[in-house]
């Protein structure tokens, strides 16, 4: 048998999420890894070999590791969430990138200090990059729906809650 030589080398720089955007975007990879491993993977192994293969400096009480262990702790509730929601379509039927996309924020908008329009906007983004041609309007359409059934209102119109967050606070 051929012995395959590893020549992967990490960044020599230590990546450090700055935006709200940033921690979104990488709480959306911790859920996709797990998700292709079928949940038989710990969510804390996963984020460690983003630590290592990425350098990526992630602290447990990141924003990006909060969301992560919320969405997955909580998928069968959110999915029994998004069901009703999907009129003529099923669950199963969603790409993957899409039905973690409305988990995620399914989950961010049960939060006390979400503010429905950023959050709605950030699946977007994270559809358009991520999911399936067009997945956007569906998200888009899916959490507009879900945050008039949840009665939510933005309370905080023109707070930017999207800044670049200090070091201290991932």
């Amino acid at each position: 048998m051929k012995q395959i030589k590893n020549d992967f080398e990490p960044p020599a720089n230590i990546i450090t999420p700055a935006s709200r955007r940033d921690m979104r975007a990488l709480a959306f990879h911790f859920l996709y890894a797990i998700d292709r491993h079928d949940y038989t993977v710990l969510l804390d192994t996963i984020i460690e070999n983003f630590r290592k293969g990425f350098r990526i400096d992630i602290t447990e009480d990141s924003l990006a590791v909060t969301m992560a262990r919320g969405a997955t702790e909580m998928r069968e509730e959110l999915d029994r969430q998004i069901k009703p929601l999907l009129r003529n379509w099923k669950l199963e039927r969603l790409g993957c990138c899409t039905r973690l996309i409305l988990r995620l924020a399914l989950w961010e908008l049960r939060q006390p200090e979400a503010i429905p329009s950023i959050v709605i906007n950030e699946a977007i983004e994270l559809a358009k990059n991520f999911a399936e041609k067009d997945a956007y309007k569906f998200v888009n359409g899916i959490l507009d729906e879900a945050s008039k059934q949840l009665q939510l209102t933005d309370q905080e119109e023109g707070a930017n809650h999207d800044e670049p967050e200090e070091s201290s606070k991932q």
